[in-house]
């Protein structure tokens, strides 16, 4: 994600106030800052330079963010600096956000803090794919028993969940996520009962797009496609010219169920030789003789097991996963490609294959500028990605923290 820019056209409308002695307006640029922050810590000097605004009034927002909490202030290293070197500002460990990712296999939660950093975090296996009350009761003790162990200073201000399904963004409603047989369901609403915080939830790969895009893979670059594959399907993340699609309703991005094969195997949504049908983890596991693997243990039996059987059908997900591929970057145009969850499991295996398949389907002129990575947040995306939810509310208003 691109350092936020906050110019002089930002300070003060008919609507907000004017100029920086607005409330709403003082608000507005304390979270900008505190963003930007957010993103890399920086010093008070590029701030002034990247907003705009003058010397006095970002040391006035710095001061009252460190005041509140939510950032400090620290000495840089003055080592062949000519002058006097501008203070760094960092964030803060107090606020702290809960994610939650409940999946057919395990709900997994996580504290987090400003920066993207995971602070703590539990994988609490299940038999089953659990009900909406049973992972937002499992989701609950969990929080209940990291909260024990954060410091003092630690303010949780909410919770975000990464949902493996499809989520409506105005409430978090979700729709439909067929692994796990929910329908409709409230989840957020279910789980803000049972902790009495607030709770925004969210499509996972979505969450996971923003999070490689904002502190991974993606960092940087303003036109991006982020897969990824996890124990209830595959899905997708889109970013377009600096800006995270969501579509008509938020449901943007669900590759998994572009159609690769006429025929073959049928998805959780009856639809027969999706994406998600032919290229899944659970094949994986069944071919190296495994229950169950998050994606790091995957990696690593995929990486050892050299046998011909693994190898096949390594190539054979490969090719499937190419093809569709391809056609989201011929549709998209997108400068990199990241692959995450059990599909980067399969790039660390052989990403050659697989750029020589894109190669294949990509239009040339489309392909020149493009390449492929693999996530670098690793088990931590989702859960990084689902805290983006409560911080984007305290980005709206710092002052509430």
């Amino acid at each position: 994600m691109q350092p936020a820019r906050y110019t002089r056209a930002m300070m003060g409308s008919p609507e907000t106030g004017t100029g920086s002695r607005g409330d709403v307006v003082r608000k507005h640029n304390l979270g900008l800052v505190l963003r930007r922050v957010h993103l890399q810590p920086t010093s008070r000097s590029d701030l002034t330079r990247e907003s705009g605004l003058n010397r006095s009034t970002i040391g006035a927002l710095v001061s009252e963010l460190v005041e509140r909490g939510l950032v400090v202030e620290e000495e840089p290293n003055a080592l062949g600096l000519v002058g006097r070197p501008s203070p760094v500002v960092r964030p803060s460990g107090r606020p702290v956000a809960f994610a939650v990712n409940p999946e057919i296999d395990a709900v997994t939660v996580a504290a987090v803090g400003l920066g993207g950093r995971v602070l703590e975090r539990e994988r609490v296996e299940v038999a089953q794919p659990p009900t909406p009350e049973r992972a937002a009761q499992v989701a609950a003790e969990a929080i209940r028993r990291i909260g024990t162990r954060l410091p003092a200073p630690a303010r949780v201000i909410g919770i975000g969940a990464a949902i493996p399904g499809v989520v409506r963004a105005a409430d978090g409603l979700v729709r439909h996520a067929p692994h796990l047989a929910w329908h409709d369901t409230p989840f957020a609403g279910l789980l803000a009962t049972a902790t009495g915080l607030s709770v925004a939830a969210a499509n996972d790969a979505s969450l996971g797009a923003k999070s490689e895009w904002t502190f991974g893979a993606g960092r940087g670059v303003s036109d991006l496609i982020y897969v990824n594959g996890g124990a209830s399907g595959i899905g997708g993340g889109i970013v377009s010219n600096g800006v995270l699609l969501g579509g008509a309703a938020g449901y943007a991005g669900e590759i998994g169920h572009a159609v690769v094969r006429r025929g073959g195997n049928r998805d959780t949504t009856g639809a027969r030789g999706t994406l998600e049908s032919e290229v899944t983890r659970a094949a994986l596991l069944a071919v190296l003789g495994l229950d169950s693997a998050d994606p790091e243990t995957l990696e690593r039996a995929l990486l050892a097991d050299r046998s011909t059987a693994v190898r096949a059908e390594v190539a054979r997900q490969i090719d499937v996963l190419a093809a569709a591929l391809g056609t989201a970057a011929n549709m998209l145009n997108p400068s990199r490609i990241v692959l995450g969850g059990f599909l980067a499991a399969l790039a660390a295996v052989d990403q050659a294959r697989i750029e020589r398949r894109l190669e294949e389907h990509v239009l040339p002129a489309l392909g020149e500028h493009m390449t492929l990575h693999r996530a670098a947040l690793g088990n931590d995306l989702l859960l990084i990605g689902a805290a983006e939810l409560p911080f984007e509310q305290l980005f709206a208003d710092p002052t509430a923290a």
